[in-house]
């Protein structure tokens, strides 16, 4: 089964990097925006390619949630952030991006990363999740959805980071949250307080995560994702769910994490692949 779930965070990844092509190249001809929009929203399923990039993140939302039954969350988080790698070799095949030497030891990082992550990683912790943590999760939500609608007013480079940023952490709470289901039946998730966070930080990080790619550089709003939905979450995972490495395995398990999400971090640039300029000819 562990097995299993690796293959999973293997396959949310590549969702997700795919996805994140065709949403960028739906995204090149929305007007540059400034906060949380709902119009702007709206505006961005008009465009098929991005509607297709939306089904294939939910795929990959999937996959992700078949790893999180299993594996720790500092896993499945280096998983995702590493789909960078998969945009990259996207972008340089089908959009004919060039990747440069530094590029590809970046791609090699990731893949590294994700070897001693994968190597390294102990099984998922406790059941059990302590007291007052849904409402705290749920507070969180409710905090980042102010703080995205307030970084809507900040200067173009930091409202564009902070809003990234603001909506990786709304993924991370979807991450932690889905990460304690205890079941997946359909009448077990309508009694469970966690699907109702994961619906809703879900919703809450896709309008931040818009706003985000309409306000400037994408790569900025990228940085600010990749850092948001990777660290905190998995500090969390680690001190709250007693999520670990195998014993003696905890030095390559930071090394692996740091890997992955440095080299996710140096292929943030991949999230322009929609601009005109990235084309094919």
């Amino acid at each position: 089964m562990l097995v299993v779930s690796l293959m999973g965070a293997l396959a949310a990844a590549i969702c997700f990097g795919l996805a994140s092509v065709m949403q960028a190249v739906g995204m090149r001809r929305m007007s540059a925006g400034g906060g949380p929009d709902v119009k702007l929203l709206l505006r961005a399923l008009s465009s098929w390619l991005f509607v297709a990039g939306t089904l294939v993140d939910l795929l990959g939302f999937g996959f992700e949630l078949l790893a999180l039954r299993k594996l720790p969350l500092f896993l499945v988080q280096a998983a995702v952030a590493s789909s960078l790698a998969v945009t990259a070799i996207a972008a340089s095949v089908v959009m004919r991006e060039r990747l440069g030497r530094g590029e590809w030891l970046a791609v090699a990082s990731v893949c590294a990363g994700l070897a001693a992550l994968g190597v390294s990683a102990g099984p998922e912790g406790a059941d059990a999740v302590p007291r007052g943590f849904y409402p705290v999760l749920g507070a969180c939500l409710v905090g980042l959805g102010l703080l995205g609608a307030a970084a809507s007013r900040l200067p173009a480079r930091l409202r564009t980071v902070a809003m990234g940023a603001c909506a990786g952490l709304c993924f991370g709470v979807l991450a932690l949250a889905a990460r304690t289901l205890p079941e997946l039946s359909p009448a077990r998730l309508l009694r469970e307080p966690a699907a109702y966070l994961v619906a809703a930080s879900g919703l809450v990080a896709f309008l931040l995560w818009t706003s985000a790619l309409s306000a400037g550089s994408v790569t900025t709003a990228t940085a600010g994702m990749v850092v948001g939905e990777t660290l905190l979450p998995a500090l969390a995972g680690v001190l709250v769910l007693g999520d670990g490495a195998r014993p003696g395995f905890v030095p390559v398990a930071l090394a692996g994490f740091v890997l992955a999400v440095g080299g996710a971090l140096a292929l943030a640039r991949f999230g322009e692949v929609g601009t005109p300029e990235a084309e094919p000819v």
